[in-house]
């Protein structure tokens, strides 16, 4: 094994990085990086963003251009990896090949979540996470009339923001009393419920799916639970994501447990149980310092930040990771950076709020018997160092701080 590769599985942003982070710190032996994609890694927000609304080409979701990879790595492009021995220190690939490595990152990322209802499989009927699957449903959305989404989360708010920009009707069907409800509770998931409905998307709450209403093959409409029907010329199915996790189940690599938010173990390094493996981006459940618990975060910066540090694990590093989790949204006029960790809508007291929610320019934040659990600045910039410190802080801010902190 002493001058077998090191490899990268995956085709985002996390494998990129990673191997950027190989060369620019040193490492001169052979680099193999496998995707199952057509298309060397690549960054996915855009899909659902400007991308997606036709703003900006293709070549906006790649960081690292075609040359990079000549010179510095053997890109697989097409080649998904169905099979991974750690004790053999082998790589199985989809047409039968196998790679042997010295040390492997699992940067696999993550899957649309399917949803098992009759229709699901219509033409018209689309998932979101790859640049083809963006291509079809902005050509879609583009001929639509009117446009279903299916769950009020992340992807399907931002892709509603984007039809609705390109001038489509919407409705968005959404289990929770509020969109965006379990990542951000109801008090802010309403912020974002009437950011939606001002700009005329129709929010159907609480509501069960029960079909996919088709005709000569082609989705027509929606049916709820209770029989209503919406009809729509384009679906997109968007209740989340699942990790694709399928490398370490084969390897016997230990995963954590679902009510932690699943994925696969790693330690402070990134580390997996499995000899000389390591797992990077939104298939890795990552040991939080600060919030004293496993951690698995579906977010660009993530996949940003984890990638280089499995990468330094790989070549010798024993810093223990210890980022907050950090995401962002762009919908309509409003920009939001959101830093911290919340487990869920019980696990927090209350949400105190500084500046304006009325004019969509203030700060939130969750917090816990007086401590800071997560920041949100919503049109208001440059302050996530502040949030930081007071999530950090030794002794809990005051509420009046706290309300005052614009």
């Amino acid at each position: 094994m002493g001058n077998a590769p090191y490899v990268i599985v995956g085709g985002g942003l996390a494998a990129s990085r990673a191997a950027q982070t190989l060369r620019a710190e040193g490492f001169e032996g052979d680099l193999v990086v496998v995707t199952g994609e057509a298309h060397r890694p690549y960054e996915r927000p855009p899909l659902s963003k400007d991308y997606l609304r036709g703003e900006v080409d293709r070549s906006a979701v790649f960081t690292v251009d075609e040359g990079w990879y000549a010179q510095n790595a053997e890109l697989r492009t097409g080649e998904p990896a169905t099979g991974l021995d750690p004790g053999a220190r082998r790589l199985t690939l989809a047409d039968g090949s196998a790679v042997d490595y010295k040390k492997l990152l699992i940067a696999t990322g993550s899957s649309p979540r399917p949803l098992p209802i009759p229709g699901a499989d219509l033409q018209g009927v689309h998932l979101l996470r790859t640049v083809e699957q963006s291509d079809l449903l902005h050509a879609a959305i583009k001929d639509a009339g009117h446009v279903a989404i299916v769950g009020d989360g992340w992807i399907g708010m931002e892709v509603a923001a984007s039809a609705r920009q390109l001038g489509r009707e919407v409705t968005v069907f959404g289990l929770g009393a509020q969109p965006l409800e379990r990542v951000l509770g109801p008090e802010m998931g309403l912020v974002f419920g009437r950011l939606h409905t001002d700009h005329g998307v129709e929010l159907l709450r609480r509501t069960q799916v029960a079909k996919i209403i088709g005709e000569h093959g082609k989705a027509v409409g929606v049916e709820t639970g209770d029989g209503r029907r919406v009809d729509a010329d384009v679906v997109l199915l968007a209740v989340g994501a699942t990790p694709n996790t399928g490398l370490a189940v084969e390897a016997g690599i230990n995963l954590r447990p679902k009510e932690l938010g699943g994925g696969i173990a790693v330690d402070g390094t990134l580390r997996t149980s499995g000899p000389d493996v390591w797992a990077a981006g939104d298939v890795a459940s990552i040991p939080s310092v600060h919030y004293g618990r496993p951690v698995r975060v579906e977010h660009w910066q993530t996949a940003l930040e984890t990638g280089p540090h499995a990468a330094k694990a790989m070549l010798g590093d024993e810093t223990p990771y210890d980022k907050l989790p950090y995401f962002y949204t762009d919908q309509y006029d409003l920009g939001m950076e959101y830093l911290g960790f919340v487990a869920g809508p019980d696990a927090y007291d209350e949400v105190v709020v500084s500046g304006s929610i009325e004019s969509l320019e203030f700060v939130a934040f969750w917090t816990k018997a007086g401590r800071v659990l997560a920041g949100m600045a919503v049109n208001t910039w440059d302050r996530m160092g502040e949030i930081e410190a007071l999530i950090r802080a030794a002794e809990p801010p005051s509420p009046e701080d706290l309300q005052s902190f614009r």
